[in-house]
């Protein structure tokens, strides 16, 4: 069997993967960064140690999974930067493609480059089917929320948000909670033991575009909220979910009618949640929208490197 590898060390996770020729995940490994509780993050030095600390964990676990399987690696593939663009860069990521380069060069196999980017837009389409034209691709992580245009042409930035990121909401939220980091699965199963309904006390801030989105205001109220102590932990990490929900059913469907489309892809960490999911989907037909949303694989919102191997076998198909 020949594979592509896939490499990708972001901000929150040691990630290797490969995939044979049809795209199927054929071995997975992976490691969160570690995080001293009470803390939102590490810096880019911290994590790059981290990485190279708990890249050979990664590729030992990787490997064992290959044997088993008489896989021969064809091709390599690593996310070099966040997203495209030439000024786009974070050193989190030449730990991956230092790795990536190695490897390439020890087996005399082709290296490929990606983006971290387009790398959770490939994984969120495996196991769905792909999007006919044009359709909208909405970023959801603790360090990006973008919509973009995805098109034959390539990525297209529509708008996303102006401030606090999605996942950074989440996270701080969270660990005001004392939740650990990062706090989506603590947080989205406090969210789920809140009985009770959903009232709205985090308002949704959208610029006149309908685009641009605003989440530094409700991450400033429920710090005021948590301190106050004047909602149960539950129901805050329940309307934290709410306003998410209600922003991203806008954002969606303001973006597939400015680009003609009616399929959208959610993808990155906070896609993973089952309960946004649902709460999208319900919010989308409250408007009437005829969007149609597709979410990836719980096991490939998150920061992964499933999708860099798929793009590292398609570049391969077509060399």
């Amino acid at each position: 069997m020949r594979v592509a590898l896939g490499f990708d060390t972001s901000c929150y996770t040691t990630s290797a993967a490969a995939v044979n020729r049809q795209g199927e995940v054929v071995a997975a490994s992976r490691l969160l960064l570690p995080v001293a509780s009470g803390q939102r993050g590490l810096r880019q030095s911290e994590a790059v140690f981290a990485h190279v600390r708990q890249m050979p964990r990664v590729m030992a676990e990787l490997q064992k999974q290959l044997a088993q399987m008489d896989a021969q690696i064809a091709a390599v593939c690593a996310s070099s930067k966040p997203r495209d663009g030439e000024d786009s860069y974070m050193p989190v990521f030449t730990v991956g493609l230092g790795h990536a380069s190695v490897l390439s060069s020890a087996l005399n196999v082709p290296l490929y480059e990606t983006s971290h980017q387009r790398g959770h837009i490939a994984a969120g389409l495996i196991g769905n089917e792909e999007p006919s034209g044009r359709f909208v691709a909405l970023h959801l992580s603790g360090g990006t929320t973008e919509l973009l245009e995805c098109s034959e042409d390539g990525l297209r930035l529509l708008g996303g948000c102006a401030d606090l990121h999605a996942g950074q909401l989440v996270d701080r939220v969270g660990v005001a909670l004392k939740l650990p980091f990062p706090a989506g699965p603590a947080l989205e199963a406090l969210a789920q033991t809140w009985a009770g309904p959903t009232e709205g006390i985090f308002p949704v801030s959208i610029g006149k575009d309908g685009l641009t989105c605003h989440f530094s205001g409700v991450e400033t109220r429920a710090q005021r909220l948590i301190k106050a102590g004047d909602y149960p932990p539950e129901r805050i990490a329940a309307e934290v979910y709410d306003v998410l929900a209600r922003t991203v059913a806008r954002l969606l469907d303001a973006a597939c009618r400015r680009c003609g489309a009616t399929q959208a892809l959610a993808v990155g960490g906070v896609a993973s949640s089952l309960r946004l999911r649902g709460l999208v989907e319900q919010r989308l037909l409250k408007l009437r929208s005829p969007v149609k949303v597709m979410f990836g694989q719980p096991c490939y919102s998150g920061d992964n490197a499933a999708g860099v191997a798929r793009i590292g076998m398609k570049n391969y198909l077509n060399r």
